[in-house]
């Protein structure tokens, strides 16, 4: 057989291209490797950033407690905390999605939570929006209450549901690059780090704030400096802002700062936008490798621990009002409640009978784990079947708890 230059030059090249390939491949593997291992044996770098706790911090601090400690020391009925409970949701999720440029008016956001099929021709992304915050809040909610560990997964998670709904699967950390723009000039505001660096400062984060954690540094500091980093590295092409607002509420709520839920820190960012957004430009230079990475976040911390003293102290205020409205202290059958069932409990305020339903929905639990809690709560004896038909299983108070329902 006669073998031309030619034929040798082709299969020269298509040799070389194979090589390439396989070398390509194989550095990828490696580098996944590397990152298999590295994670599984704790020996990523832990984030250290830079802060002072200052006296305007340390002030803020004492108030913060001070507030705490006086509402979770005030008596309020099941109903009373139920409707305190539902405001701030419905504010936080009308007001987080308002900063990143939600068009829905704080009544809309009402309806669209309230009623499953309500629409707005030509707004159906701000609908949408509003309903996947809800049900992120409700889930947030249901992790804390569980004390469930932060993990990056738990991150993915949070993401998945406030981009895709919460049947999405975890949300995988870009894999280009993204970048702030001005809204109005498309000028450049800020560039957050490659996506070769992402997962690896997000890893960073979290196993800076389980150490935080374990360091016993102050809850309302770890949560603002997690709300701070996330934004920073900007793990994900949008969604960014709403998750790390989320991200703190986590934290604060896990860890017993979560005051009952009577608080939308979301709706103060946004009556102050100028401000909140001010407070997260920690640096003079747009590029996360040009100081970013490095600053000094004593006036971050300022900010969120000063708001957050400010909102505790006005729930502070609302509870002791309601409280001296005449609110009976609770009987101990209703104290012994936990969080998830207060919220239940309440429902028998304005009906007389519940169902699966209802209790998935307020909980942002999937109908198995509302059943299996309605089960636990029928054994504890304060609900009751009713109706024990298998397509509509409806539940009562017990007789005991029937008496206190009005306090």
């Amino acid at each position: 057989m006669i073998v031309s230059y030619d034929t040798i030059g082709n299969l020269s090249e298509i040799i070389r291209y194979f090589l390439y390939k396989i070398i390509i491949d194989v550095a990828f593997i490696s580098y996944k490797w590397y990152n298999y291992i590295m994670k599984a044996n704790n020996k990523y770098p832990i984030w250290k950033p830079a802060y002072r706790i200052s006296p305007n911090i340390a002030r803020s601090l004492m108030d913060i407690e001070a507030a705490k400690a006086v509402v979770e020391n005030t008596p309020l009925s099941p109903a009373i905390e139920a409707e305190l409970r539902h405001k701030a949701r419905v504010r936080s999720s009308h007001y987080s999605t308002r900063i990143e440029g939600n068009r829905l008016t704080l009544k809309e956001a009402e309806r669209v939570i309230a009623e499953p099929k309500a629409h707005f021709h030509g707004r159906e992304r701000d609908v949408k929006e509003v309903r996947n915050y809800w049900d992120a809040l409700l889930k947030v909610e249901d992790w804390a209450s569980r004390h469930i560990e932060l993990t990056e997964d738990l991150i993915k998670r949070l993401h998945a549901i406030v981009w895709n709904g919460k049947r999405a699967k975890a949300t995988p950390y870009r894999e280009g690059q993204n970048a702030i723009r001005d809204s109005s000039t498309g000028a450049l505001v800020y560039l957050p780090p490659e996506a070769k660096d992402v997962s690896g400062l997000m890893t960073e984060m979290v196993r800076w704030i389980h150490r935080a954690e374990k360091e016993k540094i102050p809850v309302p500091m770890i949560a603002a400096l997690a709300h701070y980093q996330f934004v920073t590295i900007h793990p994900y092409y949008d969604g960014n802002g709403r998750t790390a607002r989320l991200l703190a509420t986590f934290i604060l709520q896990r860890d017993n700062y979560g005051l009952h839920g009577f608080f939308s820190m979301e709706e103060h960012h946004a009556r102050d936008l100028e401000g909140y957004y001010n407070s997260l430009t920690t640096h003079k230079h747009h590029n996360y490798y040009e100081g970013r990475a490095q600053t000094d976040l004593t006036s971050w911390v300022e900010y969120f621990t000063a708001l957050l003293a400010r909102v505790f102290t006005q729930a502070k205020d609302e509870a002791i009002g309601l409280s001296q409205k005449g609110v009976q202290a609770e009987p101990k059958l209703i104290r012994q409640l936990d969080r998830r069932a207060r919220i239940v409990f309440s429902f028998f305020t304005k009906k007389e009978h519940i169902i699966t339903q209802d209790v998935a929905q307020a909980l942002g639990l999937s109908g198995r784990m509302a059943r299996n809690l309605i089960r636990r709560w029928v054994k504890d004896g304060w609900l009751v079947t009713a109706d024990r038909s298998n397509r509509s299983r409806s539940y009562i108070l017990s007789a005991v708890y029937r008496q206190f329902v009005g306090i």
